[in-house]
């Protein structure tokens, strides 16, 4: 085929295929045109997850009836105009691509209307095609109301999940906001049922009650840099701001989800910055165990480029290294300011972490005496799922005693065994729900007073459309007010205390349907398991170890974490100056 220009129809359908990805999509593009506009009140409606209807309403500043057929051609903005201004962005949106990209792959109508105007107006366009232009009555303001979005395209819709999974993420979107801007209230309709509504009042702290939960936000730790090193970054020329809220070490999440990272009011992904975060935590999280942190950084505008990536979700900043430090330095100073009086200070990560941060050489280590267990076939070892190789079981163990109530010693006919007591019977519960799972039903356990949990927006979303997974792990809830479920019984094992816990988890899991058998099981497991702590009598310590030997992957618990330590006969005669 020879060299031709595409047809001006089908390239704005490839550009709009960058932008616009999904419904969340959507939601993010007009949420942040609508903040660019200074509104501060912003609703979002949505049905059918976003796939029939979504509406996103403001009562910012509204654009006069001239300027709205030129808002929906391509690269058209009020927020730049010349090259030079990509250097100093101060706006969420700046390309122009927005509404022509969402015009492009589905259905839209644009009311607006400016504060000063005595009436409205109304665009409707599908397309290339304007169907209605027309003045009309409406409050000051803009309502974008998107219909039925790929519907003109199978080929997409098609690579879309559950229309309740699509809502997730873009209530995903909208809590980021709100945090983001806490002086804006949001609210979030879903089918007709508000699922999430902000104060709007500009703490931080009560958006993130409103988003979170209120349990979650008040355990929260403030987080600031305002009066630490102030004098050095003053030397440094441009400073680095950095406020928000983080979880002490008892609160956690297993993902990253819920690390949310705002540079001048703009939500990004950044996975240095994450790692900055987790890194201020290093020796005082479990393994497969992430934070809870809302982190707001604020730098000059030339200091970092928004226009690297099509949705605008990462950064680039000028001094990579000095924006990681400063929101490392701030974490910890909140977390060690948390300590306890009379406690160990958390160690500083230098000292502890086990990999090097992105931004400095590996860090040697000294062979450790006990080493974890490897597993033999090595590919599969960090895996959670069970192994048939018949070299992965464990030798007959004789059971010795218990210390500090978390480790079981036993002998093998090769040395010492210093078994983690929760992550052993983590593996057995693991592949105990599993086989259960497989053959379609999960023992639950009645609560005697069905117990009302708080969770997400997020969350609530995702359990609500996902109650036939639920049921056959044994978690029947239904929903029970704005943003919380009624838990009327548990998976069997699981401790009523943990219900919310486990819920936050289990909806974490359900935002992706590869592996749910096996994520949903490795959930259960780790509620349902022994923990850290409890005394265990002779007889439950041999069961325990006669579980372990049965199990087709003994050496890891589901998340990969090593269930033993093996201390070879060679190494205790070395040890013991018995052998050179």
């Amino acid at each position: 085929m020879p060299i031709h220009q595409l047809a001006p129809s089908v390239a704005a359908k490839i550009a709009a295929g960058e932008v616009i990805e999904r419904p969340a999509s959507v939601v993010k593009e007009l949420v942040e045109n609508a903040l660019d506009a200074g509104a501060t009140e912003i609703a979002v409606e949505l049905a059918e997850g976003g796939l029939r209807l979504i509406r996103v309403r403001d009562n910012g500043c509204g654009l006069p009836p001239e300027e709205v057929p030129l808002a929906f051609q391509r690269h058209a903005t009020s927020k730049i105009s010349r090259a030079e201004d990509l250097l100093q962005i101060a706006t969420l949106g700046f390309r122009g691509e927005a509404l022509p990209s969402i015009a492009a792959v589905a259905d839209v109508t644009f009311i607006t209307r400016p504060r000063l105007a005595l009436g409205g107006y109304l665009f409707h366009t599908r397309g290339e095609r304007i169907l209605a232009q027309t003045s009309r009555a409406a409050p000051a303001g803009t309502m974008v109301t998107v219909r039925d979005l790929f519907v003109d395209y199978p080929a997409r819709r098609k690579f879309l999940r559950s229309p309740a999974t699509e809502a997730a993420h873009c209530t995903t979107v909208v809590a980021h906001y709100a945090l983001a801007q806490p002086e804006v209230r949001f609210s979030l309709t879903l089918d007709g049922k508000r699922v999430l509504q902000t104060p709007g009042a500009g703490e931080l702290r009560a958006a993130a009650a409103a988003v979170l939960g209120t349990a979650i936000a008040a355990s929260l730790l403030e987080v600031s840099s305002e009066d630490l090193d102030s004098g050095r970054q003053e030397q440094e020329g441009s400073p680095i701001r950095v406020v928000g809220l983080a979880s002490p070490p008892g609160v956690t999440r297993a993902s990253r989800g819920q690390i949310s990272l705002f540079v001048n009011g703009r939500w990004v992904q950044s996975r240095a910055l994450a790692f900055a975060v987790e890194e201020a935590y290093q020796g005082a999280l479990m393994t497969g165990r992430h934070p809870v942190a809302i982190l707001h950084l604020t730098l000059q505008p030339g200091e970092v480029d928004v226009n690297v990536h099509p949705r605008k979700l990462e950064v680039r900043f000028l001094r990579e290294r000095d924006v990681f430090a400063g929101v490392q330095r701030a974490m910890r100073h909140a977390l060690v300011a948390a300590q306890p009086p009379g406690l160990q200070p958390i160690p500083a990560p230098a000292a502890t972490r086990a990999y090097a941060s992105p931004f400095s050489e590996p860090v040697a280590h000294q062979a450790p005496l006990l080493t974890p267990l490897p597993e033999p076939g090595a590919a599969g070892a960090q895996g959670p799922g069970p192994t048939s190789s018949a070299v992965s079981r464990l030798p007959v163990l004789r059971v010795l005693g218990q210390v500090s109530g978390t480790y079981i010693i036993a002998e093998g006919p090769d040395g010492m065994y210093l078994v983690d007591q929760h992550a052993a019977h983590e593996r057995v519960q693991y592949e105990r729900v599993l086989g259960r799972l497989e053959r379609q039903f999960l023992e639950q356990q009645w609560l005697l007073e069905p117990q009302v949990v708080e969770v997400s927006g997020e969350a609530y979303t995702l359990l609500l459309g996902g109650q036939p997974d639920l049921e056959r792990v044994g978690l029947l809830l239904e929903a029970f007010g704005e943003r919380q479920v009624l838990v009327r019984s548990l998976p069997a094992g699981v401790r009523e205390k943990e219900a919310r816990q486990v819920l936050e988890e289990i909806a974490e899991r359900l935002r992706s349907p590869q592996g749910l058998q096996e994520r949903l099981a490795a959930t259960v497991a780790c509620h349902s398991a022994v923990r850290a702590g409890d005394v265990l009598g002779q007889d439950e310590q041999r069961q325990l170890i006669l579980d372990l030997e049965a199990c087709q992957a003994p050496h890891t618990c589901p998340h990969g974490r090593p269930t033993m330590i093996h201390l070879s006969a060679a190494q205790l005669q070395r040890e013991f100056g018995r052998r050179g």
